[in-house]
């Protein structure tokens, strides 16, 4: 299988598989205006044995001059997705930077039946415009 062009991340918490990879976009970016934008695709896998709901996101963006963006919202892609056990619920988002390189990562809040909340932990991963070695 082909190497993606970002090194991608995987985390479980409390039964929530979170993957995460990113991926130049190419044509909306302008290099030489600084100007990179990426694509992130999620998914979310609930391999536990009980439901769980994504209230919150919050995620962290540094670029490569350290500059650090913190980002927080209700859902995700204007969705709350509920996932029963086996369930799982896949978005794709994008993160412009002004910078080739940098890296993500955040947790979603999460919400049980009962109404215990948690957070599920999205694993660093990287924005990366170099091509791949």
């Amino acid at each position: 299988a082909p190497v993606s062009q970002s090194p991608d991340s995987e985390c479980v918490t409390e039964g929530i598989r979170i993957h995460a990879a990113a991926e130049f976009l190419v044509p909306e970016s302008a290099p030489e205006q600084e100007h990179f934008v990426f694509a992130y695709r999620i998914r979310i896998h609930n391999e536990g044995d009980a439901r769980a709901r994504l209230v919150s996101r919050r995620w962290t963006i540094i670029d490569s001059d350290n500059r650090q963006t913190l980002v927080e919202g209700p859902g995700v892609v204007g969705e709350t997705p509920d996932l029963a056990p086996g369930e799982s619920f896949e978005y794709t988002s994008a993160c412009p930077l002004t910078t080739s390189w940098g890296t993500m990562e955040g947790s979603y809040e999460m919400e049980r039946e009962d109404g215990t909340v948690f957070e599920a932990e999205i694993g660093r991963f990287f924005l990366s415009s170099l091509a791949p070695k």
